[in-house]
């Protein structure tokens, strides 16, 4: 059970709020127990959903920023995200088991998406610390300086999310998958 009340039905959630539940309940044909526990405060719910948006419209494969969210889940200890995100992986993003594997071990088993995954890692576990080798790395698998920017930004998102799932509990609303690690 949440810490924070998840509101049950979008029509529950703060009126500020229902828009945007309803703009996700498009978009994914249900609204996750992370979007309506957000919406618990609608300027957080937009700031997230805006930066989803936003990121989005990036040049990241969409394949490419979910192995990114598993390494980070991972890492952060998060079984909400991991399970999200390998549902995600698997029926959105086509990501076999041992593509998935090797992202929650902070790689990939595609040489230009591991550059990515290593770099987010890196990121996550430095805390931003990265070496220019590590940056160099990223340029050399062929990624723009745009895309090592909206790369810190997926590990920010990410980090965002697990920090509020792993704070309130967020109850797990994805076929289960559990954290090797705890943060």
């Amino acid at each position: 059970m949440s810490l924070i009340p998840t509101p049950s039905t979008v029509e529950a959630a703060p009126l500020a709020s229902q828009a945007m539940l309803q703009a996700v309940h498009s978009q994914l044909g249900s609204v996750p127990n992370l979007f309506r526990l957000v919406s618990t405060s609608p300027e957080t719910l937009e700031g997230y959903v805006g930066l989803m948006g936003a990121l989005g419209k990036g040049s990241l494969p969409a394949a490419t920023r979910e192995r990114i969210a598993l390494a980070i889940a991972e890492i952060n200890g998060c079984s909400y995200c991991l399970s999200a995100h390998s549902y995600l992986g698997r029926n959105l993003a086509k990501l076999d088991d041992a593509e998935m594997t090797a992202n929650r071990n902070g790689a990939s088993n595609d040489p230009v998406a591991d550059a990515a995954v290593r770099f987010a890692a890196a990121l996550a576990h430095n805390r931003g610390h990265v070496t220019e080798a590590e940056v160099l790395a990223l340029r050399e698998a062929g990624y723009t300086n745009a895309q090592a920017l909206e790369i810190v930004l997926h590990v920010a998102l990410n980090s965002f999310t697990n920090y509020v799932n792993e704070a309130f509990g967020t109850e797990i609303d994805f076929p289960v998958v559990r954290a090797r690690t705890s943060a």
